[in-house]
């Protein structure tokens, strides 16, 4: 396993073509990224039910994602990262893969208390190399323009907004693309 260690967003931005699957990769803060295990199930659960209760309610979207996600996301050609702080899952984020190599970046929640840490940062550039790696020519995302900091970390990872697709979700107020 091969660990890269994180200097500066750019140093990250840089690396981010350099990430292969199955990589473990750390920053100076001590947040590493690592792939899914059904150990983290719960976490994945947890983390994203946390966010979304605090600002919205859970829809059946979610139920389906979050409490199968070795059927809903893992078999089906997806991926899960998740962020650790000692061990402890403190970020989560998934990538859905959707037809035509297109995948959904969805379902990423930090900790209330990593916020601040980059971890979000972290979490999508491992989730844009792992697409690229998959052969994904762009990445879909959908979220609520409530959610500023979670709309200014997408715009900060090359996202754009955009309109087309009609979305499972009440919430969904914004969708936003990035070309790969």
């Amino acid at each position: 396993m091969l660990v890269i260690d994180l200097v500066t967003s750019v140093d990250f931005t840089y690396m981010e073509s350099k990430v292969q699957a199955h990589e473990v990769l750390s920053s100076p803060n001590g947040i590493s990224i690592v792939d899914y295990e059904p150990k983290y199930e719960k976490a994945f659960k947890q983390l994203n039910q946390e966010w979304i209760e605090r600002y919205f309610k859970m829809e059946e979207s979610d139920h389906k994602a979050l409490d199968h996600p070795q059927e809903y996301i893992l078999n089906k050609g997806g991926h899960i990262f998740v962020a650790l702080d000692e061990d402890v899952p403190v970020g989560v984020c998934a990538l859905i893969k959707m037809k035509d190599h297109r995948f959904e970046l969805a379902k990423m929640a930090v900790s209330p208390n990593a916020q601040g840490k980059g971890v979000g940062f972290m979490l999508g550039n491992a989730a844009i190399a792992q697409a690229r790696q998959l052969g994904a020519t762009s990445l879909y995302l959908e979220s609520n323009t409530i959610l500023k900091p979670a709309i200014a970390l997408y715009h900060k990872l090359g996202f754009q907004e955009m309109t087309g697709y009609t979305s499972p979700y009440e919430r969904c107020d914004i969708q936003m693309q990035r070309q790969l």
